[in-house]
């Protein structure tokens, strides 16, 4: 039996295809909200979330992130073309077209979003477009005119987590904004990092970043400081408020002295190097935290 070249050829056109699609929606992006929806789930209900009403919550907002993410590549699709770490991007690189990264943004969306209100609840899918909002009509916009694009960009990366906890309870808890404001802070050193070691591609792009000028740079160390500063004493709220217990509150200061002491290091010498090291350390602080807050409510359940 011969094998039609035409139909190989077809089926690697397609699943190519498909892969574009696919890196647009921002896997790496996609499984950290995932994750903070799924702790946001566990600390509404002590550790026993019900499982299916938790899958369907974290579906729901996996779509509805997806969906951000592309529309925001189909906006940034100049910008990217101008930047080195983004040229390749499906669309700049003319693989996708801008009509179907439209058409696939929206359609993720409105589905997740439907899905959301039919399978959870209308208050968790109300804060999930509040968060596709924000991240495409707010925050995308913003990064051409203002460096408080980052703030703003940090409201629709904290709330997934208060997403988790809506679809649990059906309402807003105080509480709920303590992992909130976990993720908020968090993101600035984080970005501050990334910004600073891409400031050149992003200024020539004509996007707003505080490494962009040099009045940003000279106060980007210390802000990085500020907001792991103000971290710290918020990361050990959940035990303060009878969330977690004391496992979670030594190791979370732990981790937190250690973001701490990364964003200090590049205030006092702002270089790509402690960058670098600060956006690592970043990247370890949000998974242990996570993964502390989870295994505290295991052991406390």
């Amino acid at each position: 039996m011969s094998i039609d070249p035409a139909m190989v050829a077809d089926r690697s056109a397609l699943g190519l295809r498909l892969a574009d699609y696919a890196s647009m929606t921002k896997p790496r992006i996609a499984v950290m909200v995932l994750v903070t929806v799924a702790v946001g789930g566990f600390l509404a209900t002590g550790g026993a979330p019900d499982s299916a009403t938790l899958l369907s919550a974290i579906i729901g907002t996996g779509l509805v992130a997806a969906g951000a993410s592309v529309m925001n590549q189909w906006l940034e699709r100049e910008s990217d073309a101008l930047m080195r770490r983004t040229a390749l991007r499906p669309i700049p690189a003319g693989r996708v077209s801008p009509a179907e990264a439209f058409a696939l943004g929206t359609g993720l969306g409105l589905f997740g979003t439907l899905f959301l209100a039919t399978t959870v609840n209308w208050l968790t899918a109300l804060l999930a477009v509040v968060c596709y909002l924000l991240y495409v009509v707010a925050y995308t916009p913003l990064k051409r005119y203002s460096s408080l694009n980052t703030a703003v960009g940090a409201i629709p990366g904290a709330l997934p987590a208060v997403i988790g906890w809506t679809a649990m309870t059906g309402q807003l808890d105080p509480r709920a904004w303590i992992l909130f404001l976990i993720l908020f802070l968090w993101q600035f050193p984080h970005f501050f990092a990334i910004a600073w070691l891409y400031r050149s591609d992003y200024a020539g792009a004509g996007l707003k970043m505080l490494p962009t000028t040099e009045a940003g740079q000279r106060v980007t160390g210390v802000q990085a400081v500020a907001y792991a500063l103000a971290l710290l004493p918020i990361s050990l709220a959940p035990t303060l408020f009878g969330l977690t217990g004391t496992l979670y509150f030594w190791a979370a200061l732990a981790c937190g002295i250690h973001y701490l002491a990364y964003s200090v290091a590049f205030m006092m010498r702002q270089c790509d190097q402690r960058a670098r090291q600060l956006m690592w350390a970043s990247l370890v602080y949000l998974p242990s935290v996570m993964a502390l807050l989870m295994l505290d409510l295991v052991q406390g359940a």
